[in-house]
């Protein structure tokens, strides 16, 4: 499975690259931590909801560590998305290295 160190989603968002960030977490986990312009659709409705997303667009699968993006990736996949990355480390690598500001849960 391909993955997106948080350094290279940094770089996709600091030079507006045309891609969808999907957050499986659950609703209340982003109350707590969020990375903007991300689109959340839960692990659990991913199944009824993923032809929401565009397929021909680049994607990058976040969640709080990345074993539930793992999944979504290889759901997404089987379901004939070509271009999803699992975001290594999820939410929590992103506000250790790129925003001190988002807590860590």
């Amino acid at each position: 499975m391909k993955e997106t160190t948080v350094e290279e989603l940094k770089n996709k968002k600091d030079t507006n690259k045309e891609f969808t960030l999907l957050d499986v977490r659950d609703p209340h986990e982003v109350h707590i931590s969020k990375i903007e312009n991300s689109t959340l659709i839960p692990l659990d409705d991913l199944p009824a909801r993923f032809e929401e997303l565009d397929k021909d667009k680049e994607m990058v699968v976040m969640c709080r560590s990345g074993a539930r993006s793992a999944k979504a990736c290889e759901f997404l996949q089987e379901k004939g998305f070509k271009n999803v990355s699992n975001l290594k480390g999820g939410v929590n690598e992103w506000a250790k290295k790129i925003d001190s500001n988002l807590p860590v849960y």
